[in-house]
């Protein structure tokens, strides 16, 4: 039995980044979805959502019949309220005003759709990490969002740059989580799902 392609729903450059280190060959597709947040959904619930809402957006193209597809979203929050990508310098700025010298939680859910048998299973899980940010001025800010421009990143800060040295500490189960996709859980389903890995 040949191996499934693989498609990751997503055009983020991290979560493809991070596939790489599994997987020498799979294609990107963006899913088209809405992500806007819904009332009185919680910031891991969104994510959960999101994720499986993406990967089910590309799953159910007619053409994908016989693919593996990944879909993954994360969420940031900071005492209930969500961190989205700020887009602009302002924003950043706010963000990471907001965050010095408090703990910002991240939910990072994957959704992994597999054909099997002629059928369709979903595999889903959720990491949570939780970055201890240390003290933050106005000026260590403005000169982190100068030289890394963070306004793609939820949060406003890149962990796998110059991100790492706003933080106090750092409590995952999976470094590559907070960077956008759990590898070792990842890794585990892919197994589970037939892919030979090392």
């Amino acid at each position: 039995m040949n191996p499934p392609r693989i498609v990751l729903a997503s055009t983020s450059r991290y979560r493809a980044d991070l596939l790489r280190r599994l997987l020498d060959d799979f294609t990107c597709i963006a899913p088209g979805i809405d992500e806007i947040a819904r009332t009185g959904e919680s910031p891991a619930d969104r994510a959960v959502r999101l994720a499986a809402d993406k990967a089910r957006a590309v799953a159910d193209r007619p053409d994908m019949a016989d693919a593996l597809v990944i879909g993954s979203d994360q969420v940031a929050e900071l005492n209930g309220v969500v961190l989205d990508k700020p887009g602009d310098n302002a924003t950043a700025h706010a963000q990471l005003a907001a965050s010095s010298g408090r703990c910002v939680h991240f939910h990072t859910a994957v959704c992994v759709i597999a054909p099997r048998d002629g059928n369709r299973r979903e595999h889903s899980f959720l990491d949570r990490t939780v970055v201890q940010f240390r003290p933050l001025d106005a000026a260590t800010i403005a000169r982190y969002v100068e030289r890394e421009r963070p306004l793609d990143c939820a949060g406003s800060f890149k962990c796998e740059g110059l991100g790492i040295s706003l933080f106090e500490r750092v409590e995952t189960h999976d470094p590559t989580a907070l960077i956008g996709l759990p590898l070792i859980a990842l890794a585990r389903t892919l197994r589970d799902c037939g892919v030979t890995l090392p």
